[in-house]
Order: C-alpha cells, then sequence, then structure tokens
C-alpha cells in the first residue's frame, strides 16, 4: 500500500532533480518516469558523454531527496 502512495507522490514530481538512496548505491538525476513498481532516474553529465538512465524498482528504495538547483 506505501508503495503505491510514495510511487504517486514521485509521479506529481517528474521533471525535479532528486537523489535516490539504494542500499547499494546513491543516484543523482532527474526524476524522468514513475509507474507502480520502477522509477526511471537520468544521471545528467555536463559533458558530452550519453545520459546514464537508471532504472529502480521502487522496493528497493531507501530514501529520495529532492534537490534545489542553484
Amino acid at each position: 500500500m506505501f508503495a503505491e502512495t510514495f510511487a504517486a507522490e514521485l509521479a506529481t514530481r517528474i521533471g525535479s532533480r532528486v537523489e535516490v538512496a539504494t542500499n547499494n548505491n546513491l543516484i543523482e538525476g532527474l526524476l524522468s518516469t514513475v509507474t507502480a513498481d520502477l522509477v526511471l532516474v537520468v544521471e545528467v553529465d555536463s559533458g558530452y558523454g550519453s545520459n546514464n538512465k537508471q532504472f529502480i524498482s521502487v522496493d528497493a528504495i531507501n530514501f529520495v531527496r529532492f534537490l534545489v538547483a542553484a
């Protein structure tokens, strides 16, 4: 039940800069897509390289921090 509410709240914040923590990773980037089971974060690189896409299971997320643009 909580996962559904959590995913619904994240869906309202698509396009925000986020920091997503799991047990093994800390991923920073733009919140791109949210479904009931998965979150897509695009890690934005300031160089010319390609942007990395990270799919994260909603169940694996420990916390999400919303970053304020400087």
